[in-house]
């Protein structure tokens, strides 16, 4: 009866979380400039290819490929809290990330005329808080359902993805803002950087 509680439970809170980050992704679209760009470069990695991940995430769970076997236990349910709690974490980082970019999120790589670089809130943690928030949530998905196959997907395929896209932005946004280099050194990508007081001691 407690395994049946627990997993619905999940899929209720895993549902709320998609339906969050979809809800923020068609608001994006709905405020970002459009005709405004200064700088454009076409991506392969955009919205469709992510979600078309995310539809290849979600098949490979819903028919159970690559689940490893486990007991219903209160590790089990320990684990789905931590999970939680990251599932959580990521979709404040999402939705923080689109609130600080506002108008300057875009689907395609542009930098528009009236565009500022953004390092503060969430942005002074990882540089790309929307693609980290995404991959930490695919990885607490993985866990939650125990699938070492979408945990590899998420390594080999989705990070990879991220990565080509965040380092096509990056190469744009060093050219438009003098700072951008200095901003890479005392932040990380995807991830936190170790040296928390290395911005701080280079500002005294």
């Amino acid at each position: 009866m407690n395994f049946i509680i627990f997993e619905l439970l999940n899929v209720i809170f895993i549902g709320l979380v998609i339906l969050i980050i979809f809800v923020s992704i068609f608001i994006n679209f709905l405020i970002s400039q459009s005709g405004k760009a200064k700088k454009e470069k076409k991506s392969i990695v955009e919205t469709g290819s992510m979600i078309a991940f995310f539809l290849l995430f979600y098949l490979v769970i819903r028919l159970n490929l690559g689940i490893l076997n486990y007991d219903f236990s209160i590790l089990r349910v320990c684990i789905m809290f931590i999970c939680w709690i990251i599932l959580l974490i990521g979709v404040y980082f999402n939705i923080s990330g689109r609130f600080y970019l506002g108008k300057n999120w875009a689907n395609q790589i542009k930098i528009y005329k009236n565009q500022t670089l953004v390092t503060s809130g969430v942005y002074s943690i990882v540089r790309h808080p929307l693609y980290a928030s995404l991959i930490w949530m695919f990885y607490a998905a993985s866990i939650i359902y125990f699938n070492w196959l979408t945990f590899l997907l998420n390594t080999l395929v989705f990070i990879p993805m991220m990565y080509y896209r965040a380092k096509q932005e990056e190469r744009l946004l060093e050219k438009e803002f003098k700072n951008y280099r200095a901003y890479k050194k005392e932040v990380g990508m995807f991830f936190p950087k170790l040296v928390w007081g290395l911005k701080n001691e280079k500002e005294e």
